[in-house]
């Protein structure tokens, strides 16, 4: 399998409509996750850059898709956060609109990553996203962050527990993740070059007959 390096990400464009996106061709894995959960700084260290995702004093303001290029026809991108309550209607309606076609209708899209908070774990606005996942047969990675949160036990415990909840969720995985400690990041880039190697169309059609009870 093709081993991707990270480390040469940079900036390629943010873009606040769909028009502005990249060439719809190579493959995309995106981050998506709630406002606050430590989705800049997973990117970060997955990449080890201290600035290439950038993060906001204010949660839930970005509204724009950001593409990093990685190798050629090799795109990671960090979606805006969900969930941030204080966020301007008119943005939090754009949010719903713009992401839902990205996700829907990019067909270079892999998969995506859902850093959740391990202190809060799927709650309703990440079951929603990763139903979108399972609706249109992408692959979901889950980073439970700041796992440094807890001791060792405690959060191996949070871990069983999530995936016990997803055991019948299509094309999920989930691991442990603290960017502070840089723990789980090459678990993480594993799994993410199998992502990138996938082939949405075929992850789709096997998807088809797996639905979470």
């Amino acid at each position: 399998m093709r081993s991707i390096d990270f480390t040469k990400a940079k900036y390629s464009l943010a873009a606040h409509y769909p028009h502005q996106w990249p060439e719809d061709v190579g493959a995309e894995v995106a981050f998506a996750g709630r406002s606050n959960v430590g989705k800049s700084s997973a990117i970060n260290v997955i990449t080890n850059q201290n600035r290439l995702a950038k993060t906001s004093k204010t949660p839930g303001r970005t509204q724009q898709i950001v593409f990093f290029d990685v190798e050629d026809d090799i795109r990671l991108v960090d979606l805006p956060g969900y969930g941030y309550a204080k966020a301007p209607e008119s943005l939090r309606q754009h949010w719903q609109s713009f992401v839902s076609d990205y996700l829907f209708n990019r067909k270079c899209l892999r998969a995506l990553v859902i850093p959740m908070d391990i202190r809060r774990p799927l709650t309703k606005l990440d079951f929603t996203m990763l139903e979108c996942c399972w609706q249109t047969g992408l692959s979901a990675h889950v980073l439970l962050t700041k796992s440094d949160k807890f001791k060792r036990g405690k959060a191996m415990g949070i871990l069983q527990s999530v995936k016990k909840q997803l055991e019948s969720a299509p094309l999920t995985s989930i691991q442990l993740f603290s960017s502070l400690k840089k723990e789980g990041i090459d678990p993480a880039r594993s799994r993410l070059n199998e992502l990138y190697t996938q082939d949405r169309q075929t992850i789709q059609q096997s998807s088809e007959h797996n639905t979470l009870s």
